[in-house]
């Protein structure tokens, strides 16, 4: 599949999602849907939705089934990112403002409030709409809710990485991004299978291995462009994750290998917001030229290829080419 393909398809699952979720956040008090409905307008690849989009499809089934639980995910997503940028104050997301910043917090807490009920009214209304089971639309409220509670549990062991002193281990930093951003690609996945015709428990399971794996490398590689990409790419500052001295792992294994005046130059920029531009560029040349690069991008390709290994025996085609390419193009994004 070519790439100008790719980005058709993601384009067009993408205008599919907005249309039924605009549908859906439109009402009054007027403030509130705008709010709710911010990150929505102001675009983005909708990767999860397509994920579940895709998943459907690949055990036969269409968009049209697909949608409500597509939806379903973006809103939860929605309303994480709502969240991330109130607990660290942060005032632009992707070149827009954040909710609270645009609204006021208050309005930002009940626009996220929405977000988190509309989700789980959309996939009950909606799903009996477009003809999925009961039993499938309460199997896939349960691991939604479930999914958000584990989220929960992986944002609290992040906060506690960056109050604690003490470097978490690899072990410890894969086991905290598989909850906190790994979940929700796992329960898309899922959410796509059991939105086909007549899912069975391995295929369900198969595409929730292969969410999972795709939802870690994801993280590795956005953890590595949070260190060292371009801010031309990333929108935010360069080595901006080493000034905030967040504790990922390409930051971890920078310091594992740093010696001598190479330790001296990241430590001098780790979790100092006082650190000069030229430290920044000094500290994210250090971790460059260490191979830090090549070495995260392996370690997201190793879950990559377990992914892959969960969906290699369907035999949709063009559904199982378009998952292998969106885990190709998590992996390979650029610095």
């Amino acid at each position: 599949m070519r790439a100008s393909s790719m980005k058709n398809e993601l384009d067009s699952c993408a205008f599919a999602v907005n249309e039924f979720l605009l549908s859906q956040l439109d009402g009054k008090p007027k403030a509130l849907y705008q709010a709710s409905s911010h990150y929505i307008r102001s675009g983005g690849k909708r990767l999860r939705p397509f994920m579940v989009i895709k998943s459907c499809e690949l055990l036969g089934g269409a968009i049209k089934r697909a949608l409500p639980a597509a939806g379903a995910v973006e809103l939860v997503h929605n309303f994480t990112l709502v969240h991330d940028d109130i607990m660290d104050n942060d005032e632009m997301r992707h070149g827009v403002a954040t909710v609270h910043h645009q609204y006021g917090l208050p309005l930002a807490i009940l626009g996220g409030d929405i977000l988190f009920s509309k989700a789980f009214e959309i996939l009950s209304y909606n799903g009996r709409k477009v003809g999925i089971g009961d039993k499938e639309i309460t199997e896939m409220v349960g691991r939604l809710a479930n999914s958000c509670t584990v989220i929960c549990e992986g944002q609290t062991i992040d906060i506690d990485f960056a109050s604690n002193t003490k470097f978490p281990s690899e072990s410890q930093y894969i086991d905290m991004i598989g909850k906190k951003t790994a979940a929700l690609f796992e329960v898309s996945c899922a959410m796509g299978a059991l939105s086909s015709p007549n899912p069975g428990i391995k295929d369900v399971d198969n595409l929730a291995s292969f969410g999972r794996n795709i939802g870690v490398a994801f993280q590795l590689v956005d953890d590595l462009i949070g260190a060292i990409g371009d801010p031309k790419v990333t929108g935010k500052a360069a080595g901006n994750d080493i000034r905030e001295g967040k504790k990922t792992l390409p930051i971890l294994l920078a310091l594992r290998k740093a010696k001598g005046d190479e330790r001296d130059k990241l430590m001098k920029v780790f979790g100092s917001k006082a650190a000069s531009v030229p430290e920044i560029k000094d500290a994210v040349k250090v971790v460059s030229d260490m191979g830090i690069d090549e070495d995260v991008r392996n370690a997201a390709r190793q879950h990559m290829a377990k992914a892959l290994a969960s969906i290699e025996g369907y035999s949709n085609a063009d559904a199982r080419r378009s998952l292998q390419f969106a885990a190709d193009f998590i992996v390979g994004r650029s610095l």
